[in-house]
């Protein structure tokens, strides 16, 4: 019979794309998910799932939930995570409770239940800043930006003389930075399953994801990833809200190149016991982002709104090197990003959302969060 796969919030973005690539490569898929209303809305009612899904609704820290849904279990993904660096700031308890103690629970359940591979979705996140060179050549790996002293202060990172460094590709192996309590709630995901798991005679592996995007995403969550809530300001006729001066480098990642991602580290041999950087390899910036996504929504008249304020547990910069993934795992990126921004697009005109950006900036202004 083959492998019964349980995906841990499955029903999320990621998941759903993900059951389906399971279920294209023969596997069982069973979900549970707690279907939290500022990602599925109020009252939700489970998505429909393709055949062959089953769906468990449950909270990853209800421990009796967490025992049923490993039954006849034989390897599990773990999604389920509150997702956003700046609520993270303020909603300690919420983001610490479900990342961290629900990580503990589905670890105290798997001891009893043990399955043959633990896969966690890691974050970009941990790292801070990314990695970078300065101009004599030399690598900066613990980066810490100092807040701007005026308006006429870089925002670019500086090194000890007061020259700019420039970002480079960030390996697995550079030291984390924790600059916000998401980045935290990840790293400590990522450890509980690189530790437990082989304690128990399982196998952990960690992706540590960067900006993944594509039709599904969760458009009236203002706390989820960037192109989605860019998305659902320009669907409401209203400009991208960008922090700082827009020129932030990140790398933007296809949600079925991430499914691809997480199939091969349920599957690859080599992939057990590893941590492995998931993008695209390409570079840009938020505000070209930005720009891309208008002129493929059909609004390029609405210009982004570069706010030019800063906001806590933000970073500069930050690529992935995907090296030790395409040579270990054998990941290869294919969608490519126009492309990516076209499909996103179409499926954007048929939905939906409710612009809450503007409500979240006065969340963290009033609690003195961006500055």
């Amino acid at each position: 019979m083959p492998e019964l796969i349980l995906l841990t919030g499955g029903a999320g973005f990621i998941g759903r794309h993900l059951s389906r690539a399971l279920l294209e490569r023969g596997y069982r898929v069973r979900i549970l998910d707690s279907l939290i209303e500022q990602v599925h809305g109020p009252g939700a009612e489970p998505p429909a799932f393709p055949v062959g899904v089953e769906f468990l609704r449950g909270d990853v820290r209800d421990a009796e939930a967490v025992q049923r849904a490993l039954r006849g279990v034989g390897s599990v993904v773990h999604l389920a995570a509150e997702v956003g660096v700046g609520q993270s700031m303020y909603a300690v308890d919420r983001y610490v409770a479900v990342n961290d103690h629900g990580t503990a629970v589905l670890f105290q359940a798997l001891i009893e239940q043990p399955v043959r591979r633990v896969v966690v979705a890691s974050s970009m996140s941990i790292y801070g800043e990314g990695l970078y060179r300065g101009r004599d050549g030399s690598l900066h790996e613990e980066v810490i930006r100092a807040p701007r002293s005026g308006p006429l202060q870089p925002w670019d990172p500086l090194d000890a003389s007061g020259q700019p460094l420039a970002p480079v590709p960030t390996p697995e192996g550079k030291r984390p930075a924790l600059a916000s309590v998401y980045a935290i709630t990840k790293y400590v995901q990522e450890r509980l399953t690189l530790t437990l798991a082989p304690s128990y005679g399982m196998e952990g592996v960690a992706l540590r994801l960067w900006n993944v995007y594509g039709p599904g995403q969760a458009l009236s969550n203002p706390y989820t990833g960037v192109l989605a809530i860019f998305a659902s300001r320009l669907l409401n006729g209203q400009p991208p809200m960008i922090f700082e001066d827009g020129q932030q480098r990140r790398d933007f990642v296809h949600v079925a190149d991430v499914a691809r991602a997480f199939i091969l580290a349920l599957e690859h041999p080599r992939a057990a016991g590893g941590v492995f950087n998931i993008g695209s390899g390409e570079e840009r910036s938020v505000e070209q982002v930005a720009q891309l996504l208008a002129g493929a929504m059909g609004r390029r008249d609405i210009q982004p709104e570069i706010t030019g304020k800063a906001r806590a547990g933000d970073i500069r910069h930050c690529i992935p090197d995907i090296g030790l993934a395409r040579r270990d795992l054998g990941y290869e990126p294919r969608t490519d990003f126009i492309a990516g921004l076209a499909e996103l697009s179409e499926w954007v005109a048929r939905q939906r959302a409710e612009d809450r950006v503007q409500q979240a900036r006065r969340e963290l202004e009033e609690r003195g969060l961006v500055a």
